[in-house]
């Protein structure tokens, strides 16, 4: 294959990857932005994908953003690919942030409380239910009992508090990056269409040159 890696990744290297890119977070979201920037469609679609994926980066369904911000831009008619680099916003440097102020939010919101010191760390939350999930998984083939308890205490201490608590911060990041997105894609394409006639003016120009040389040769 033409764009296959000399020198393939492991498995180690992709996770490690994802949570620190070769080139550093920096230089991975100018990347992003530059992406964003050249997508072929209108600033206003591009950046309604862009609030999309940021908006899904506020949501407890790990694993599952990419389906969530193709939907979510389907739903907003965004551009899809503007929303999947948009839940960019949500990686291992911010997500702490997001887990934290979402958490915090939603117990606030359902008027509980999620006490540390009395349940598991956020970690050890999804790890349990994580268990649970291959525990029961398994138990689908075997006689072993199902366990529900560290699911049933992952929905009620975290996902469904993050899931409530993400939305009110996921609108207003969402409502911003559109806001700041849009004028700048536009800008962006309007700079480069004007580029474009410019090298399309030069090289019409050089064509007539030429034309005219040939003209007084003959």
């Amino acid at each position: 294959m033409v764009f296959k890696r000399r020198n393939p990744r492991t498995y180690l290297q992709m996770l490690a990857e994802s949570f620190w890119p070769r080139g550093g977070w920096t230089r991975a979201f100018h990347y992003v932005r530059h992406r964003i920037h050249r997508l072929p469609d209108n600033p206003r679609s591009i950046a309604r994908g862009v609030a999309a994926g940021v908006f899904v980066s506020f949501t407890p369904l790990y694993g599952f953003h990419f389906i969530a911000a193709y939907l979510s831009a389907r739903l907003v008619r965004g551009n899809v690919l503007a929303a999947l680099l948009g839940t960019f916003f949500g990686n291992p440097l911010t997500f702490p942030i997001i887990a934290f102020s979402s958490l915090k939010i939603g117990h606030f919101i359902l008027g509980t409380e999620f006490d540390e010191a009395a349940h598991a760390t956020l970690f050890g939350e999804f790890v349990g239910a994580g268990q649970d999930l291959k525990h029961n998984f398994l138990a689908l083939f075997t006689d072993t009992v199902a366990h529900w308890d560290n699911l049933i205490g992952f929905f009620d201490r975290v996902f469904l508090p993050y899931l409530v608590g993400g939305l009110i911060p996921g609108l207003i990041a969402g409502v911003v990056s559109y806001w700041l997105s849009e004028p700048v894609i536009a800008a962006y394409q309007k700079r480069r269409r004007k580029k474009l006639k410019d090298r399309l003016e030069k090289l019409r120009e050089k064509l007539h040159a030429r034309a005219e040389e040939r003209r007084e040769k003959n």
